[in-house]
């Protein structure tokens, strides 16, 4: 499973062994399923992984993340 940029997931449907994720039968947007074929080797692993890392990078901080920082700021 990764989750990608969700306008970008169209497109990556059409990549071998990539196929939509589902949850309670409704399908995610931003999330994709890579089957285990897809993921054998490292070079079909590495893109896979570097595209799921840009993406949570480009996410703002979570709540969590907010509150232990405002914490060690105040300290």
């Amino acid at each position: 499973m990764v989750r990608v940029d969700p306008q970008d997931t169209d497109a990556l449907l059409t990549k071998p062994h990539a196929r939509p994720f589902e949850m309670r039968g409704r399908e995610l947007q931003g999330w994709l399923r890579v089957d285990a074929e897809g993921l054998r080797t490292q070079r079909q692993l590495d893109p896979w992984v570097r595209r799921g890392v840009a993406y949570a990078r480009s996410l703002p901080p979570s709540a969590e993340r907010r509150r232990r920082r405002l914490r060690i700021d105040l300290d």
